[in-house]
């Protein structure tokens, strides 16, 4: 019986808005892993098949098909193609399993899954630029509902459904700065312990320096601090830019086959691709999706949630996990265990592959035979994905 497993995964270090990334071109971001990646696994560019690539805007220096581009900039062979896709956050998450459905259908052997996002040099909204997403039938649809009038060109956003969330599972202010503290306490404890040093691919700057390590997390935060903040999406709510993912730029990609084509190439498999699904929920709220996900996930693969050793569940916003931890009732010891998006930032197209390389190193550290990995994404939907170590 074939399978899907993943050869290798590695990541940029996630650098901040305007940060240490603010002047590499995202086509060589996306270069520089793709490389990084050829180089640690051993695989030879000429084999791979196809490199599927998550951009969410895919707009001035990342239109164009940034995955072709990205495969001729790290000077791997004509021959190799590529394709840009675009489920929000989820990105680069769809990618893998679009890659391990290709190589157990038959139709690749080796396939490159990732995804880059700079969102300093094509900020988050530009692909909307002079026009609007949404049809006058999907405004109608939701017209009234929270306050909705219905000629909005955005009628809903994440912060708004973070703060319903917030309020269907009444998460108060200090609940949620709470768990931001945790997340920059974790990141930080596993970057001070080299945690993170075997899953990044440090980026050289054009000042002939290096970039080598995540910049988003804040050593000198604190509950004060954080309770400092405003509430940018309601005068009476209780998320911040504190308790919400950093806006930031990075890339990640993963290698993608069969044990049996692995074992002919001389490479070892890290995890086999044991469920991967996707689910959608009330667009509205948008981020409750990685529940019926979760569910799905795990009734497909037969396990219960006591059985997964980590959790890796995108922190988007602070209520997202929470909610997901309340519903599932999953032991919060194993969730984001190395600190999330609050701490290590969000780079959008790029975040899946970001923590399934963490989750992975994370798995291989601590002999964990299971991992799941889930994510909102805009419009109310997310991936999940269950791997099992080998």
């Amino acid at each position: 019986m074939s399978d899907a497993v993943i050869v290798g995964a590695v990541r940029t270090p996630v650098g901040r808005r305007e940060g240490s990334l603010a002047a590499v071109h995202p086509v060589d971001l996306s270069a520089h892993v793709l490389r990084a990646l050829a180089e640690r696994t051993g695989i030879d560019p000429a084999q791979v098949d196809d490199v599927v690539w998550g951009c969410v805007s895919q707009v001035g220096e990342q239109s164009w098909n940034v995955a072709r581009n990205a495969v001729l900039a790290a000077g791997w062979p004509e021959s190799v193609p590529g394709t840009t896709l675009d489920r929000q956050c989820g990105s680069s998450q769809q990618a893998l399993h679009f890659a391990a459905a290709t190589v157990l259908s038959g139709q690749a052997d080796l396939v490159v899954a990732g995804g880059v996002e700079s969102m300093t040099r094509v900020p988050m909204g530009s692909s909307v630029a002079g026009g609007t997403p949404f049809s006058a039938q999907v405004r109608d649809r939701y017209r009234g509902v929270e306050g909705f009038a219905g000629d909005e060109p955005l009628p809903f956003n994440q912060g708004v459904g973070a703060e319903l969330i917030a309020a269907r599972w009444h998460f108060s202010r200090a609940q949620l700065d709470e768990f931001a503290l945790a997340s920059h306490v974790k990141a930080a404890a596993a970057q001070d312990a080299g945690a993170f040093d075997p899953e990044l691919a440090p980026v050289a700057l054009a000042d002939g320096g290096k970039f080598a390590a995540d910049e988003g997390i804040r050593r000198d935060t604190s509950l004060a601090r954080l309770g400092g903040l405003k509430t940018p999406f309601r005068a009476d709510g209780v998320v911040t830019a504190g308790s919400a993912s950093q806006i930031s730029d990075g890339a990640a990609a993963l290698a993608v086959t069969t044990s049996e084509w692995a074992s002919r190439h001389g490479l070892r498999p890290l995890a086999r691709v044991h469920t991967a699904v996707v689910a959608a929920d009330d667009p509205v709220t948008m981020l409750t999706a990685p529940i019926p996900a979760t569910a799905k996930a795990l009734r497909r693969a037969g396990l219960g949630i006591e059985e997964i050793g980590v959790y890796e569940v995108n922190e988007a916003f602070a209520p997202v996990p929470l909610a997901w931890l309340a519903e599932t009732e999953a032991d919060p010891e194993r969730l984001n265990p190395r600190g999330g998006a609050i701490a290590l930032g969000h780079p959008l197209g790029a975040s899946g592959a970001r923590i399934m390389t963490t989750m992975l190193q994370h798995m291989r550290d601590n002999g964990i035979r299971y991992g799941l990995q889930t994510m909102c994404e805009g419009g109310g939907m997310a991936n999940a994905t269950i791997v099992e170590l080998l």
